[in-house]
């Protein structure tokens, strides 16, 4: 299949939606006497994630998520892969049909693999993964899925990379332009089944060589695909995030927004949501906004009230 340049996929699409706007132009006065998307507001999501935070003994089921997730209110639900049990063909079309009978969108499917290696075995096996969780959220009718770079591995485990806010050393004998070498090109070979399926991978800003904006932006603009966007973490940049967020605004097609009710699971940030919502709003960010819960609070309590912060900032 032939590759198409994310910039003139853009343009094109710009253009007619252009085009539409002339031929409706109802709809056209509405959205631009209206500052908001023309009064829509961001729609809501939860991550499955919310409800689980890798806690033990509370691993729910997806098609229980669904059903809070409906029960609540929320637009959608992000689905987090590695809670899911069983991801056979007939579980999949469970899951999507109860999806569709609850009024929500499986609007995106969180993943992980790892392509900072100097192994390129370990490399194409991660590949390979990734290209099966492309095939997976195919099948589930989602349009997009969160990856990530991978990590150094020299932190040790995760506890001790949070102690040292996600920073850790490259691996001795390689370099950081290695890395992003290694991961770009690994991107690319997962593109193809992308564009076939229909599905955009959506680059995290999730520790890794995507820590930091500089990093993220890098990879996703080197690569120039429509098929690879970036899906932007709230949570994920530690310091100063409102700058670093807003160097990210125009590229992201995805948010997934941290709340840390009851105190983070790792770590806790005051984040302004008004203040995200404004900088998202000037970038015309209209896709999902898709709440990560991550505190110690009961989710029952602590859910609602990130759907209410999020609805009052977003909406």
């Amino acid at each position: 299949m032939k590759a198409v340049n994310r910039r003139a996929f853009l343009a094109g699409a710009g253009a007619a939606l252009a085009g539409a706007a002339v031929t409706n132009p109802v709809a056209a006065q509405s959205s631009t006497s209206n500052g908001n998307h023309g009064g829509r507001g961001n729609p809501i999501a939860v991550a499955t994630y919310s409800f689980w935070r890798f806690k033990r003994d509370m691993k729910m089921p997806i098609v229980e998520c669904i059903d809070h997730a409906a029960r609540m209110g929320f637009d959608g639900v992000d689905i987090l892969l590695i809670q899911m049990d069983d991801q056979s063909t007939g579980a999949l079309n469970k899951i999507k049909r109860h999806a569709l009978i609850n009024g929500l969108d499986l609007c995106c499917m969180s993943t992980h693999q790892g392509f900072v290696s100097p192994d390129e075995a370990r490399r194409q096996k991660n590949v390979d993964l990734t290209i099966n969780q492309i095939e997976i959220a195919y099948q589930l009718g989602v349009p997009i899925v969160r990856i990530n770079t991978g990590r150094w591995g020299t932190s040790g485990n995760f506890d001790e990379l949070m102690a040292n806010r996600g920073i850790e050393p490259v691996l001795p004998g390689h370099t950081e332009d290695e890395g992003f070498k290694w991961v770009i090109d690994a991107i690319e070979k997962c593109l193809p089944k992308a564009e076939e399926c229909g599905v955009i991978l959506g680059l995290e800003n999730h520790w890794g060589l995507a820590r930091t904006p500089e990093g993220l932006l890098r990879i996703v603009n080197a690569i120039d695909s429509p098929w690879l966007q970036v899906l932007l973490d709230t949570g994920n940049f530690l310091e100063d995030p409102y700058d670093k967020l807003e160097m990210c605004a125009p590229q992201t097609v995805f948010m997934q927004a941290k709340t840390y009710y009851g105190g983070g699971l790792w770590y806790t940030l005051d984040l302004d949501y008004p203040r995200i919502a404004r900088i998202m709003r000037k970038h015309d960010f209209k896709g999902y906004v898709s709440l990560e819960f991550e505190g110690n609070e009961d989710w029952q309590a602590a859910v609602p009230k990130g759907l209410k912060l999020l609805r009052d900032a977003f909406g």
